[in-house]
Formats: structure tokens, sequence, C-alpha cells
């Protein structure tokens, strides 16, 4: 296993990793600078967009360019025009709340999570689906930092977490593909028991769930059956979300944040953009959204 520093960014809050295997390319952002980042493997490039608002997360669009959640809510956007046009802003009461992680399920609907964004903790986090007529439906709230949404192979199970420090619970809730619909969720995994807090997920194609362990300079590969079973150290505290890409979606890319930083160890890479080779599994491509 290798773990390499492929963008030494330096971001505040590297997050929201989404491989395009069409393209061959990594999108991820740092969301309160407002930037998406396009990082290109092959070219070892990686180029930057200024959007000018906080993005939490993004989806590829089958129709071309990319669903963002915001801080003003959905919207499209091409990268290539910088065209952009609004969908939604289901929080425009909650002017402190902005978008966080997100992802899509197996039949292309977007969903993404809310939370507030500064100052002391509160559940004010929803979580929403945006579906692919473009109306948006409320999930459940009461949620701190919604993360680490992500779906089991089959798509009958969806992942989804607190990153809270009093909460740090990732749970699972069955999933109705045909209409979109989470049941009733339960407790996957309880972060107490290891050093880092759930932050950004994804899932591999043996079903086990990636969990980004913020705080902790770790992840953690938890089976379907909510048991740890692979810790990777990393060198950096705060890695925030991992997402499986490269031709044949074997390699782990990781972002971070460069922000919040305990003193006392040195990590001089936070905030870049890691990726993680010879780990020994694959990841499944990402739906592109319907809408």
């Amino acid at each position: 296993m290798q773990i390499e520093c492929v963008v030494p960014s330096h971001s505040q809050v590297g997050e929201g990793a989404l491989w395009d295997d069409r393209d061959q390319v990594l999108w991820w952002v740092d969301i309160p600078a407002g930037l998406i980042h396009c990082y290109d493997p092959m070219a070892r490039e990686n180029k930057t967009i200024d959007y000018g608002e906080p993005v939490g997360c993004m989806a590829l669009r089958e129709a071309g360019g990319l669903v963002l959640a915001t801080k003003s809510g959905f919207c499209f956007y091409d990268p290539k025009t910088d065209a952009h046009k609004a969908i939604s802003d289901p929080e425009s009461h909650l002017e402190h709340n902005r978008f966080n992680d997100g992802t899509t399920d197996a039949q292309g609907r977007f969903w993404a999570g809310t939370m507030k964004d500064g100052g002391t903790p509160e559940p004010l986090g929803r979580f929403y689906c945006l579906d692919n007529d473009l109306s948006v439906r409320p999930w459940i709230g009461d949620i701190n930092t919604t993360n680490g949404l992500a779906f089991s192979p089959d798509g009958a199970t969806m992942y989804f977490s607190d990153s809270n420090k009093a909460v740090r619970t990732i749970w699972r809730a069955p999933y109705d593909t045909a209409t979109g619909t989470p049941g009733e969720p339960t407790v996957f995994f309880d972060t107490h028991s290891v050093p880092g807090r759930p932050d950004g997920g994804t899932v591999d194609a043996d079903g086990c769930y990636w969990q980004a362990g913020i705080d902790g300079w770790q992840l953690y590969r938890i089976s379907p059956e909510g048991k740890l079973i692979q810790t990777v150290d990393m060198p950096i505290e705060r890695p925030s979300r991992p997402m499986w890409g490269g031709a044949n979606l074997d390699i782990l890319f990781v972002t971070s944040l460069g922000v919040g930083l305990s003193e006392g160890r040195a990590q001089p890479e936070a905030g870049s953009l890691f990726a993680i080779t010879g780990l020994g599994h694959k990841g499944l491509p990402q739906t592109r959204f319907q809408g």
C-alpha cells in the first residue's frame, strides 16, 4: 500500500470527492473557499474554479455538467461555460445553514444533507432528496453535521452519519429503490470505539463501507455487518472524504482539512488531496444524476 499526496493544496475544508469514470478525472471542493477542483491523474494536473459561494458536494449529471448542493441550495452548473441554473433552496429560511455531504442513489437521485455553518453546533441539519423531476423531498432532521451518505452496491441500503463529537454515529436504513424512500434507520457503527469521528464515506465493490475518520488520522473499512475489518493510518489528522477512482476504480482518493488541527504533531500536507494505491479493493462507478 502507498499513500501519495497528489495535490498539495492546503485546502480549508477539502471535501466532496467525486470520480468521473468517463473523463477519468476527480472532482472535489474546498467548501468555505467556494472552490471546485478537477484533478487529472494522468496529467497530474489540478484545475480550480472559483464558484463564489460555499459548495458542499456535487454529482455528475447525465445531461452534462454538474449538479451542486451549495450555500444557496441545489443548482446546475456547467464548468465549461460557467452557466448556472438554480433549482431549489429548501432552507432559505435558515440563513446560517449550508449543504454539506451528498451522493446519488443507484437510480440517479441526488441526496444531500445540510448543517449549521459555524458557531456553536446545533442539530439544525436535514437530509434532502433532489429527484429526477427536480422536486425536493426532505427526510430525517435534527442532525448536527450531516455526513457519510453512501449506498450499498445493490442500492437497497442507505448509509449516513452525524459527525458531531457527542454523536459520532453511522446509521443504515433500508432503501426502496423504486420510490427513493429510506426506511427506519438503525445504528451501523458507533465510532466512539475508534479514534476518528465519521466524516465522508463510500462503499467498495464488496459492499464494505469506507469511513474517513476525521480527527483520528485514519480511514476505516467496515463490513456490511458493521464490523471494523481494516484501518488505514493517514499522514493527516483530518481526512474528510474517500472516493474510489482510477481506470480500474482501485485507487482510493482522500480529501482532507487544513483547519482545526491539533498542535504537537507536524502535518504539512493537511488540506491536501491524497491517492492510496495497493489496497486490494475496488469501488463502483458513481451514478449520474438523471434530472
